[in-house]
């Protein structure tokens, strides 16, 4: 039944390109007209082809990582491209689009982040090893989106270049009180502090985070001017003339929006001024996939701006620009990429082969995701008052 089920799946859902799979029992079946080159895919238990009809995106993701499945030269990339590209030309399968239905059910339970969850959930992520991000990030840490202004940039340089164009777009002046929601390893409050002679209050729920940034600041000679806090961006009770949030919304949940918002309109001075940079999806509001959720980030979402904006509407908030960035999340992602590749042996030393696997999985996935799948990045600035930036674009680009 199962094997049927799967294989009716797929004759709907490849169409374009060629996919071998090879069954438990050995059977093997093809799908696509056969353009490009084939991709192989081998079942090797036999419960595969039912938890794959019933929970695909969870089921294949997993398989890989326990070699339950397996591609032949272990081209992942390959796999997932082929899938993507149909998908994205709008093909399905009853059994895809049931799935699909389920999620979209569950999603608002799935997303409900209140303080106690948010803790959990930011510590399956980002209390992993330091050394493991030290494998595949700039020197800085930046675990967000780079701003490439030429294919030629390096990580380092794309990743400057986003931190000055989010400062720019703060309109600091010195001595300013700046909050940063999730401020991750320091990066930017060391950067905004240093190069802009501002106060930073940074919080973050991750502990390993709270440690190297708080240690960050001090080697720096900036704890006057820094203050990194464990604690949830809820309990912060100050007023401040600019917030910045940088790859943090994508954790608070749709169900919370509302509230979010609600905190940094009362958070900000008078004529104070946020910019919050976030993934965001092209499409109507969706659903994370059960894979990510389970082994990456918990309680994440990617939003769309219909929803995201909705809330910054009921906050009171002006929105005085909205910037939509396409490719450059793919290009960051394929750099993290090749460098964690380039040490895999490390990454294995601090966990194991199974790890590894779903590291990889994780990073040719998101890459995807922006290639393929309609994924951007959004950057709004955000005030209370109407004429809080200039009327124009020009302050940002010597116009």
């Amino acid at each position: 039944m199962w094997h049927g089920l799967l294989d009716r799946t797929l004759q709907r859902l490849i169409v374009d390109g060629r996919m071998d799979l090879v069954f438990p029992d050995g059977t093997r079946r093809r799908y696509g007209q056969g353009t490009g080159a084939p991709i192989t895919v081998r079942l090797h238990d036999a419960a595969l082809p039912r938890r794959i009809v019933l929970n695909p995106e969870l089921a294949v993701g997993e398989g890989y990582m326990d070699q339950t499945l397996t591609i032949d030269g272990d081209d992942l990339y390959g796999l997932m491209a082929l899938v993507l590209e149909n998908r994205g030309r709008g093909r399905s399968a009853p059994a895809v689009a049931l799935n699909h239905a389920l999620r979209q059910m569950l999603r608002r339970v799935q997303q409900y982040n209140p303080i106690s969850r948010a803790q959990s959930n930011v510590a399956h992520h980002y209390d992993l090893s330091g050394q493991l991000y030290d494998l595949f990030l700039d020197e800085d840490r930046q675990y967000s989106c780079a701003y490439f202004k030429t294919p030629q940039d390096t990580l380092e340089q794309a990743q400057a270049q986003k931190k000055a164009h989010i400062a720019g777009k703060l309109l600091l002046k010195p001595d300013m009180r700046v909050l940063d929601i999730g401020c991750g390893w320091g990066g930017m409050a060391l950067t905004l502090a240093r190069d802009h002679g501002v106060r930073v209050v940074g919080v973050t729920l991750s502990r390993e985070q709270h440690k190297v940034a708080t240690a960050r600041a001090a080697a720096a000679g900036l704890s006057d001017r820094i203050d990194i806090r464990l604690t949830d961006y809820r309990q912060v009770t100050e007023t401040f003339d600019r917030i910045v949030s940088v790859g943090m919304f994508e954790h608070v949940g749709v169900p919370h929006y509302r509230e979010y918002f609600t905190h940094v309109r009362d958070k900000l001075t008078e004529d104070g001024v946020a910019l919050i940079h976030t993934i965001g999806r092209k499409t109507p509001p969706a659903t994370t996939s059960p894979w990510l959720l389970k082994y990456i980030f918990p309680g994440g979402y990617v939003p769309a701006l219909s929803e995201t904006m909705a809330a910054v509407e009921r906050a009171g908030l002006w929105a005085c620009d909205i910037e939509v960035w396409r490719l450059h999340y793919a290009e960051t992602l394929r750099h993290w990429y090749d460098r964690f590749m380039d040490r895999i042996d490390e990454a294995e030393a601090l966990y194991d082969a199974r790890f590894c696997r779903m590291w990889r999985y994780y990073l040719i996935a998101s890459e995807l995701s922006f290639r393929l799948n309609q994924q951007v990045v959004f950057q709004l600035q955000l005030s209370r008052r109407q004429d809080a930036v200039p009327l124009t674009r020009d302050y940002l680009y010597g116009g």
